[in-house]
């Protein structure tokens, strides 16, 4: 039995094939219309969620299985005190496979080692969302026809958000990756991710404060929010949050070829004018994640169609 709780428990051999099951399921979604009748997914939440939550429910329900689960902590026994092991024994009775999302970094690993069915972790704290890294993964190969040898800038908030430490952890694996960072100094990624990661595996990086200046040399430019749930205190959050906003005055200076991605919500990070630039994939990523979230059900659950 595996479970998925880092982008790296999948080898890119792996992960190769998750992405050709998943632009299979793209192009021929009747195919997997009953791959999992009798099938139960739980969706575990105790953090609000939107995309993340409904496209493991979708993909499901795509799927021919059932869902079931909870959207907030309040709404679990976690308001009764229930620890995150019995919950997962718990609901290892009713389901056959779960995705959880919680604010506690290493809760979802956790689950797995209790738990009799796999676990997927959604997101965890400032930690990892391997979810969205597949994803993303997906979306850039959609879009530019490979991954590896490529710039991409990463801009926001590189210090709290999971999905850029996930991906970054994800592309090394691939040759000839380059990465600006793209933040004010107070959100600026993590060092260990700087020292253990980028430069453990000698992968290029700057980091830069404006984003007019790294925009010329991207061929994709990945946006976050400057999450409020993070920060310790409001003036901070306040300060920080306009820090960044793309708009279609700063799209002139990027390549006609470079893509924009965000995993969502935005706040006011990307000017909705953007929105028609056809360089604008966050929401063509949404779709991709359903895909990628059905091959990622099959895979886990050994099905083979």
């Amino acid at each position: 039995m595996r479970h998925l709780m880092s982008p790296l428990d999948f080898s890119v051999e792996e992960l190769d094939k998750l992405l050709d099951l998943a632009s299979d399921i793209e192009a021929n979604p009747k195919k997997y219309a009953h791959a999992c009748d009798g099938k139960k997914l739980a969706t575990l939440f105790y953090e609000p969620s939107t995309r993340t939550r409904l496209s493991h429910e979708a993909a499901m329900l795509n799927l021919g299985g059932s869902i079931m689960g909870f959207s907030s902590a309040e709404s679990s026994s976690a308001a009764k005190g229930e620890s995150v092991s019995d919950t997962i024994r718990t609901i290892s009775c009713y389901a056959d496979i779960c995705a959880m999302r919680h604010p506690k970094e290493g809760a979802p690993m956790v689950a797995c080692q209790h738990s009799s069915i796999p676990v997927i972790n959604a997101g965890d704290g400032g930690h990892q969302h391997p979810t969205q890294t597949l994803t993303d993964l997906m979306t850039i190969r959609s879009l530019k026809g490979h991954l590896g040898n490529m710039t991409i800038g990463l801009c926001g908030d590189l210090k709290f958000g999971r999905t850029v430490h996930s991906l970054i952890n994800a592309l090394v694996r691939y040759p000839g990756m380059k990465f600006v960072l793209i933040s004010p100094e107070e959100l600026r990624l993590p060092g260990y991710i700087r020292h253990d990661v980028l430069e453990k595996n000698h992968v290029p990086y700057e980091e830069v404060v404006r984003l007019e200046d790294a925009l010329p040399d991207l061929d994709l430019l990945y946006m976050t929010r400057v999450q409020k749930e993070r920060f310790f205190n409001e003036e901070d959050y306040v300060r920080m949050k306009d820090f960044y906003i793309l708009d279609a005055k700063k799209m002139k200076l990027a390549k006609d070829d470079m893509y924009v991605l965000h995993p969502l919500p935005r706040v006011n990070e990307i000017s909705t004018e953007v929105d028609d630039d056809p360089r604008a994939a966050y929401f063509k990523q949404m779709q991709y994640g359903v895909y990628v979230r059905m091959a990622l059900i099959l895979t886990l659950l050994e099905i083979e169609v």
